[in-house]
């Protein structure tokens, strides 16, 4: 049965705010609408934070800007207080995308303050944006939900009431983040379970990492539990500063071809997608690019199976 995955490319904010290389504006605002024409309709651009903590971000406002004019894409920003989310809010920003840690240790890390007062900044923040006349969109990521570098074992049930108070600060959406990349499939068909018993349909989606190898087969766990919505990164960049031996996203070209390949619709052309990656690669020489799909080439089979699809065979 064919269903619709919906894929955020997060490459913009979470893949370069780790890149060895400062990318040019001019290169992000390119690389982004590169990335829609091959039909990823939801890219997070960037992340309204302190340039002195993430430099890669400096330049936000302009790419968040420019972004807007793409036809048919709906523009994400992260922020990781009130101040953020207002500069994204005036900035345009479609979806708002808000870090809360299940871990105490990373949240200090990463936003300064602990999951408490996290949450009570998620419950400040909505209350501002409604307030506001145009809607925005305001997603929860849910961190650390798989474990954590700094503290160890994060517990199921903690993830799961996190998640409640969460929730109840009236947000749209919330996705589990496996921010160091140590989930395994069947911790997140657990901790998947436990949540959406918690929260229900507020959990869309699932924010995936690659450290040890299992991001694909993580998100295949989650597919099994009824999730469809993942973030990636094109080239499977990224990486979180403040959660020490974090790696790359799980790699979009990958996921497409592996969703696209079991029937799954993604709406995403694997070979625009491909060519994108030589602007990246040209871009920031430094960084290495992951791929299985790249090395090896659009399979002929995974072709014809396009094109059986799309003539109803």
């Amino acid at each position: 049965m064919t269903q619709h995955v919906r894929l955020c490319e997060v490459g913009p904010r979470d893949g370069l705010q780790m890149a060895k290389g400062m990318m040019p504006t001019a290169d992000k605002v390119r690389w982004v609408r590169q990335l829609a024409e091959a039909g990823l309709h939801e890219i997070e651009v960037g992340s309204f934070v302190s340039p002195k903590l993430v430099p890669q971000m400096a330049d936000t406002g302009i790419v968040l800007h420019q972004a807007l004019e793409v036809e048919g894409l709906t523009v994400c920003a992260l922020a990781c207080n009130l101040r953020g989310a207002m500069a994204a809010y005036e900035a345009g920003a479609h979806v708002l995308a808000f870090p809360i840690s299940v871990s105490e240790t990373h949240s200090h890390a990463n936003v300064g303050k602990g999951t408490d007062a996290q949450i009570a900044m998620m419950a400040a923040i909505v209350e501002w944006v409604r307030q506001q006349p145009r809607p925005m969109r305001i997603d929860a990521a849910v961190a650390t939900a798989f474990g954590c570098s700094l503290e160890g074992v994060v517990p199921a049930a903690r993830v799961a009431s996190v998640a409640q108070a969460v929730v109840r600060t009236g947000v749209d959406e919330i996705a589990l983040a496996d921010t160091v990349g140590y989930a395994h499939p069947a911790q997140v068909r657990d901790v998947v379970r436990a949540t959406q018993d918690a929260i229900g349909a507020k959990l869309t989606k699932l924010h995936l990492h690659d450290t040890m190898g299992l991001g694909l087969a993580n998100a295949l766990a989650g597919l099994t539990e009824g999730i469809r919505s993942f973030d990636s990164c094109l080239g499977g960049l990224g990486g979180c500063p403040f959660a020490p031996g974090a790696s790359g996203n799980i790699v979009t070209e990958d996921l497409v071809f592996m969703l696209e390949s079991m029937g799954y619709h993604t709406g995403i052309d694997l070979s625009r997608l491909l060519a994108a990656r030589a602007l990246l690669a040209q871009a920031l020489p430094e960084d290495p690019l992951r791929s299985g799909v790249a090395a090896a080439g659009i399979p002929k089979t995974f072709q014809e199976r396009r094109e059986r699809v799309r003539s109803g065979c």
